[in-house]
């Protein structure tokens, strides 16, 4: 690298397919002083697979903060620092943003090498409408928290992104579903690798994702559909015709945003509190 070089590049790695291994990325992450890595042993495995030796340092959740003076005293003597993730771009749910934030404080030049990303790449395979998108990194773990969490972006007119693990997709999806209302879905997995698979289907039909999936996976979720929504009065005869059935308030809230397109459940639920009324 030239003398000119930034003192800490931020470097896309690939997500499976080494192919997608850039040969910038290569260059820069060889003659790097240190690579910053968020799980060591998998990008020692990386860089072996790719003839690359390396000074190997941790830099995860857990350890940023404590890494930051160290990195800092690093590059101002001259060291030449690599952030990797343990797969795509860094910092997209991932750490590194406190690094690179205190090296633009510090005066420091930081650079980024493009490559692999899961939410582009997600959304570019996924045929949802592409722009705007809103990238919301992982959902909360807590139901409560993950209802809050949804419904802050019920109004926002755009395609959101968000990372799920395996074990939590279905209960996620169903709260998505809760706050947001009927959309398009997409639930990708394994992107880039061999058993690479792109769910297609609408967020109300979330009880059809398989809840067996393997492997890493975005979750891609179509903007708000309002335009086909019922009208208010329309929806309103809706609800009071499902009262009629009976059951629990929720209950009917479901009921009813099965058979309104463009309404959630929590809509429909506090319509429903002023007819009681």
């Amino acid at each position: 690298m030239p003398s000119t070089s930034p003192s800490l590049w931020v470097v896309a790695t690939p997500l499976g397919n080494l192919g997608d291994f850039s040969p910038r990325a290569r260059e820069v992450l060889a003659a790097a002083d240190m690579v910053l890595a968020e799980d060591t042993r998998r990008t020692a495995g990386l860089l072996r697979n790719a003839g690359i030796e390396a000074r190997l340092v941790s830099c995860h959740d857990h350890n940023e903060e404590q890494r930051i003076p160290e990195m800092l005293e690093a590059m101002r003597a001259g060291s030449t620092l690599a952030l990797v993730s343990d797969a795509g771009t860094p910092l997209f749910s991932d750490p590194g943003y406190r690094l690179v934030r205190a090296a633009r404080k510090a005066g420091l030049t930081v650079s980024a090498v493009p490559g692999p990303s899961a939410p582009l790449c997600a959304l570019a395979a996924s045929g949802i409408a592409p722009q705007p998108f809103t990238f919301l990194g992982f959902a909360p773990r807590k139901q409560s928290e993950q209802l809050a969490f949804f419904e802050q972006f019920a109004r926002t007119p755009s395609t959101l992104i968000f990372f799920e693990r395996k074990n939590r997709l279905r209960t996620t999806l169903e709260t998505a579903y809760n706050a947001l209302g009927p959309r398009e879905l997409c639930v990708a997995r394994e992107l880039t690798k061999a058993h690479e698979e792109f769910i297609l289907c609408r967020l109300e039909e979330f009880q059809t994702v398989p809840d067996d999936l393997l492997g890493e996976i975005t979750v891609i979720v179509g903007p708000p559909e309002k335009e086909q929504a019922l009208d208010t009065q329309a929806l309103r005869a809706l609800i009071e015709d499902e009262m009629r059935l009976g059951g629990k308030p929720r209950e009917v809230a479901r009921r009813t945003a099965d058979r309104a397109p463009g309404w959630s459940v929590k809509e429909i639920y506090e319509i429903m509190k002023d007819l009681r009324t």
